[in-house]
């Protein structure tokens, strides 16, 4: 929560209720954590806006309310559908892989495989996106940035190819602009999450994209939001594509990247938060392991390739637990230099240094790690959230006329 002049007046902070994929615990999360903020803070609520992964997507019925079975649950970013990508990709008019929304690991694939088990007439919604319309009590509008994967064109502001043309796409949202007001909090919402009637609800974008909105980014900077997964991200003068790259317009400029489907989160497979702070503490980051190890959480990746069939690389593990550590995140860094490389391969500016953001930017010895790797200076700013990113395009939403 920031204040008019975009000064942090509180913040909280919390892992998912529920399984990720549960798209209930995405809105039992959200109540809890507005619930902690003082009464008289949510009181001087003026407008939020959500972000969320791009790539996550549900079926829902019109009024929100999610289908039965195995379909009230979301696909995940990271489920790849290699044997829907030749599909999508005729549906967008683009070979396989050329752009976000034409290969095995874009939503539109993901939405094949939904539709495919024919439940009738719904709504494809993304994860900000189902939130956004549980916030106002509408479910018809969708974030552009949220949408990429989906098939919205963003420089020509129609969907891709046939897409519009499918006997399905009514379920497709109206898509607006990042930071557009788009409504009051329906009077439910408002109760629950003791918000004012008037709070204005806007589009948000995804959790990368939000995160470069904190982090204030200038010509010449990467920013690196090391989470669950891994997202770089840079300003570019002109759009780019090409397999499992993102290209969004943020303040007015091309924000361009790519995620990958590696990150902090599979540390957790082997190691509480605690116990990485302290094996941490025991990695000498001037001595490389030689591991040269792939930490996926499982097969498949989206950036830098776009791989649906890319395997892991776990072993061999050391009897070291503090070197074992040490190997995964190597690799991580690995990755990032992999990704800041081809997007400069693909024609962005090449950056000058790095502000890491998210949890992964509280180990010190990881960044000395990635300086090492990468060859550029890298600035660790854990303090700076996607949360306040969305806060400032909120408060920049509801300042102008």
């Amino acid at each position: 929560m920031l204040d008019a002049a975009g000064a942090l007046v509180a913040e909280q902070a919390s892992g998912y209720p529920a399984a990720f994929e549960d798209p209930r615990g995405w809105r039992s999360g959200l109540i809890a954590l507005c619930g902690r903020l003082p009464a008289e803070l949510r009181s001087q609520v003026g407008a939020v806006a959500i972000d969320g992964t791009s790539g996550t997507l549900l079926l829902c019925h019109e009024d929100g309310t999610l289908l039965p079975g195995v379909l009230a649950q979301a696909l995940p970013y990271h489920r790849a559908c290699p044997h829907q990508a030749a599909a999508a990709a005729r549906l967008t008019g683009q070979a396989v892989g050329a752009g976000p929304a034409a290969s095995a690991s874009g939503s539109l694939a993901r939405a094949l495989m939904l539709l495919a088990m024919d439940p009738g007439p719904c709504l494809l919604r993304h994860q900000a996106d189902w939130l956004m319309g549980w916030l106002l009590g509408d479910w018809r509008w969708g974030e552009e940035g949220n949408n990429l994967r989906l098939g919205w064109d963003l420089q020509k502001c129609c969907w891709s190819g046939s897409i519009a043309d499918q006997p399905w796409s009514g379920g497709l949202p109206q898509v607006r602009s990042s930071g557009e007001r788009l409504g009051t909090l329906a009077a439910a919402s408002a109760r629950a999450l003791g918000l004012p009637a008037s709070c204005q609800v806007v589009a948000g974008s995804t959790d990368a994209n939000a995160a470069v909105l904190a982090a204030d980014a200038q010509p010449g900077d990467g920013v690196a939001v090391l989470g669950t997964t891994l997202v770089l991200k840079q300003f570019c003068p002109q759009p780019i594509t090409g397999p499992g790259i993102s290209c969004h317009r943020v303040a007015g400029q091309w924000l361009v990247g790519g995620a990958s489907n590696a990150g902090a989160g599979v540390l957790r497979r082997w190691f509480t938060d605690g116990q990485i702070a302290e094996l941490s503490r025991q990695i000498d980051p001037r001595r490389p392991t030689g591991l040269a190890l792939r930490p996926l959480p499982g097969p498949g990746e989206r950036f830098p390739v776009d791989d649906p069939a890319l395997q892991p690389q776990l072993e061999p593990r050391p009897v070291s637990d503090a070197l074992y550590l040490q190997g995964l995140l190597e690799g991580l860094a690995e990755i990032e230099r992999a990704g800041w490389q081809r997007l400069a391969e693909l024609g962005a500016p090449p950056i000058r240094r790095v502000i890491s953001l998210g949890g992964g930017a509280r180990n010190p010895q990881w960044r000395l790690m990635r300086q090492r790797v990468l060859g550029l200076p890298v600035l660790n700013r854990p303090q700076l959230t996607a949360a306040q990113g969305m806060a400032r395009l909120a408060g920049t939403a509801l300042r102008c006329p």
